[in-house]
């Protein structure tokens, strides 16, 4: 047996055959949509924050930005411990008496991007791409969720029309990666009987529920050792898949690329030995992997039946996730001959895509109450070698704790027994629905009264800062709504304009009323 070795390093990782992928930008539609006063101004708004840089982590320029924006029209703003920013509104002559209302939304956004972007999301503002009655991006996600929240507060909080009781701005940090600034928002500095979040992404729905979350971490040591001579180097590559939000999302039985790249080496194992060197999957906890790729050894002898096989695998895949996901691509490539030949162990890679496989992905329950809303969920987000050793983040969310427990624990144990340590975060709760809200009633009241409809009410899958907040500020009344937004957290993320105009007339209604 050969001697066991450290671990590559990134920089020993063998290069890859260079493969030319033809590439294209994005065409608008010739029929754009023609943006009214009020829209033109909230798009004006939302491409200001849409310059400056706002990754999760990253928000001490929007927020200063506001802050300018809150000296600029003299308005009172807090800046909490955690960076929070609160922005106090007085009240429209003669309704100095009527309750406080809290619009809230979140300063950070998901940074996704197609693999030929150039984007950087550091310092690069986002392109946006009029196709008829949509907004998008150049490849990148928009970050309409939840940057347009922020727009809709501003032009509501300066519109002479719009007429108000105390206002109270809410904008929190961190949302996409742990709703870090509602966990830590500091009590007695809201002062509001009403919340309106405005992070839901239909605009015929109220939304009054959300899914609890909690993550789970699981790392596993790597034994690695010289590879036989008469192996040679692969690069084996999953894109072009749809992601998306890991909430919103995860009912529509999108491919995952880590576990779909998995499976292909896993079944692999079947035809050869493979000595895992290297995998890498999945940039965020709430967004469906859309890209993956692994490097590893085989014998020289089977290559051609490896590539045979994996041609298979794309067919069949492209078959399977037809519908959900037409831009599925497999590539494998032979790598360029390095003097570094160290890979795992036989055995060690067999637990690496054993565990890995065994991780569950998707839906895990429905709710009884309401059949069409998933109850319980994970997201196997992120799978990464890094130090000689695996990393994996799952993301699980329900409705019902005591089944989010249940089912983090479940993925701890299966770490557990590939021998890896495992360890979750504590979450945050679920947002429970009161339907019979004073808040809900007239929300209702006016949508029917606007737009001669009756709109949904429902509670979603995806996590809200609202239970957090809610928990926070005991009798609170707390809805959520928003314009219609596709496939958040993904490049394809885009939004419905006439929609704008719509929640906007509705958001003004409702201030003037409460």
């Amino acid at each position: 047996m050969a001697k066991e070795s450290k671990a590559p390093k990134k920089s020993d990782i063998p290069a890859i055959v260079a493969k030319t992928v033809k590439t294209a930008k994005p065409t608008a539609s010739k029929t754009a949509y023609k943006l009214d006063a009020t829209e033109k101004n909230i798009i004006d708004t939302f491409e200001q924050i849409s310059a400056i840089p706002r990754n999760s982590g990253n928000e001490e320029q929007i927020r200063q930005f506001l802050i300018d924006w809150a000296r600029k029209n003299k308005f009172l703003y807090i800046t909490d411990k955690v960076g929070n920013l609160i922005i106090k509104i007085a009240a429209s002559k003669g309704m100095e008496k009527h309750d406080t209302v809290v619009l809230q939304g979140h300063l950070d956004m998901v940074c996704e991007k197609t693999p030929d972007s150039q984007h950087d999301f550091t310092k690069d503002p986002i392109s946006f791409v009029y196709d008829g009655d949509w907004l998008k991006a150049d490849r990148t996600t928009l970050g309409a969720d939840n940057g347009i929240a922020i727009a809709m507060a501003m032009c509501l909080a300066t519109d002479s029309k719009v007429k108000h009781g105390p206002l109270e701005l809410l904008f929190t940090i961190e949302e996409e990666t742990g709703l870090t600034g509602a966990k830590g928002l500091e009590t007695g500095i809201i002062e509001a009987k009403y919340l309106i979040n405005i992070d839901s992404e239909r605009d015929n729905v109220f939304t009054v529920g959300c899914a609890g979350g909690k993550d789970t971490h699981i790392e596993l040591d790597l034994g690695y050792e010289e590879v036989p001579y008469d192996f040679r180097g692969m690069h084996l590559k999953v894109s072009g898949l749809t992601g998306g939000h890991s909430g919103e999302n995860i009912i529509d039985e999108r491919a995952n690329a880590i576990r779909v790249l998995n499976r292909i080496m896993h079944s692999i194992r079947d035809i050869c030995d493979l000595r895992l060197t290297w995998i890498k999957g999945g940039t965020a906890h709430n967004a469906i992997p859309r890209d993956a790729e692994a490097t590893f050894f085989i014998p020289t002898d089977q290559i051609q039946a490896v590539q045979e096989h994996v041609a298979k695998a794309e067919a069949y895949l492209k078959s399977e996730f037809e519908r959900t996901d037409p831009n599925l691509q497999v590539y494998l490539a032979e790598m360029a001959i390095t003097p570094d030949r160290r890979g795992m162990m036989s055995y060690v890679s067999l637990k690496v895509l054993d565990l890995i496989y065994a991780l569950p992905h998707g839906v895990a329950a429905r709710s009884t109450d309401m059949p069409h809303l998933v109850e319980t969920s994970n997201n196997l987000a992120k799978a990464w070698v890094d130090g000689g050793k695996l990393f994996i983040h799952s993301s699980q969310r329900s409705s019902v704790m005591t089944r989010l427990d249940a089912l983090t624990h479940r993925i701890e144990a299966i770490g557990r027994l590939s021998g890896a340590r495992a360890y979750s975060g504590n979450g945050y709760p679920s947002w429970r629905p009161d339907f019979n809200s004073e808040l809900l009633a007239t929300c209702k009241k006016i949508y029917m009264s606007l737009f001669d409809s009756e709109p949904l009410v429902e509670a979603i899958h995806a996590g809200l800062e609202c239970g957090i907040i809610g928990n926070l500020h005991e009798g609170m009344q707390m809805i959520s709504l928003g314009p219609t937004i596709k496939n958040p957290h993904s490049p394809d993320e885009r939004m419905f304009l006439p929609s704008l105009n719509k929640v906007y007339k509705l958001l003004g209604k409702i201030l003037a009323e409460l």
